[in-house]
């Protein structure tokens, strides 16, 4: 089943490459969604996809060589149908 999640990445989460580690890692396991980086330092990420693929697209960012993800807010939100694509903000 497709959900949809909201997730705000806190630690060292910028200028080491996470937004396109994410789409990389989203475009892998064919989730759709986007990632921008907010003015405080964090990283916001709206990904749509199985819960199975959403877990290894964290997965993946997480083992990024520079990244340290420090704190995750995560909230289920509504799926959006007509996605297609990942996309870097």
């Amino acid at each position: 089943m497709k959900i949809r999640r909201r997730i705000v990445f806190h630690g060292y989460v910028q200028g080491v490459g996470f937004r396109w580690r994410a789409r990389f890692a989203a475009d892998e396991h064919s989730c759709t969604g986007w990632v921008h980086n907010d003015w405080e330092g964090s990283v916001t990420m709206e990904i749509q996809g199985e819960e199975k693929d959403i877990d290894q697209v964290i997965m993946e960012i997480e083992s990024g060589r520079y990244i340290q993800i420090q704190n995750m807010e995560v909230r289920n939100i509504p799926v959006e149908e007509d996605e297609r694509r990942f996309r870097v903000r």
